[in-house]
């Protein structure tokens, strides 16, 4: 297989990928409201990262445009997901989960990203995290189905991406460095695991196995960055590599997520 380079002009185009424009206006069918529920758990902690990165001046203008495009289609996903609940439980964890982004919304533009507000802002993050989650698996139970699940796998892998990009950025400006770096080396352990079930399933086709040696060969250029972190001791250069290829990441698998979604 021919390694893809990725230029910075790529690695904006990604960042602009997710905005609305991407996805049908409304809900499809199960898997599709799998994808958006498990898209919901990704953009969570992209904000995150954006938020992080835009306080601590990385990549600022496209740090601020990855906020802005992921908190509308944050925005516009919750409302399909909403009006598609199958069952009332999952429009209970809906309604729980719009009131909570609410707060977590405010915290993001109320002012200018600040080191004083990033603990209360990354806690806002982990609840509408956890919601996001909880409605993913709800739909998954409906589904009952392998694919429901591989749905979910590869849609978790685009949030965990984002969750170590948050996390890195996060030890760098000395916010929850304890718990952050215990998160960071949770999240790295639960990718690889999840990669290595998704190359294994059976359902998984030759087209999604490229895209997914593609995902791993970012990882290992992903990790190495990561690699780079010194508490107390943030390096500009590696925060935006960090950034970036974390970006890449999802694009890569937000693709494969979509390949899993349409398989019959």
């Amino acid at each position: 297989m021919k390694r893809r380079c990725f230029t910075a002009a790529a690695t904006l185009g990604s960042a602009m990928a997710l905005l609305p424009a991407t996805s049908p206006a409304q809900v499809t069918d199960l898997n599709d409201a799998i994808n958006k529920a498990g898209r919901q758990r990704m953009l969570s902690q992209r904000m995150a990262k954006s938020y992080l990165a835009e306080g601590e001046a990385v990549v600022p203008e496209l740090a601020q445009r990855t906020l802005s495009g992921s908190m509308a289609l944050f925005d516009r996903q919750l409302v399909e997901l909403k009006a598609f609940s199958p069952r009332p439980e999952i429009k209970s964890t809906y309604g729980n989960l719009e009131a909570v982004w609410s707060d977590y919304k405010a915290a993001l533009v109320g002012s200018k990203p600040a080191k004083s507000q990033a603990g209360a802002m990354l806690d806002l993050a982990a609840k509408v995290l956890a919601l996001a989650h909880q409605g993913t698996v709800q739909l998954e139970k409906v589904s009952g189905r392998p694919l429901g699940h591989l749905v979910n796998v590869s849609g978790r892998q685009r949030m965990l991406s984002q969750r170590m990009a948050a996390f890195y950025l996060s030890i760098s400006w000395g916010v929850q460095t304890a718990t952050s770096t215990t998160e960071l080396n949770k999240a790295r352990g639960e990718f690889v695991a999840a990669h290595d079930e998704l190359r294994k399933a059976p359902e998984t086709t030759p087209a999604i196995k490229a895209e997914l040696e593609l995902a791993e060969t970012q990882f290992t250029f992903f990790d190495t960055a990561l690699r780079t972190l010194r508490p107390g001791a943030p390096d500009a250069s590696h925060m935006a590599n960090v950034f970036t290829t974390s970006e890449r990441i999802l694009q890569v698998m937000d693709g494969v997520t979509g390949m899993y979604s349409k398989l019959s």
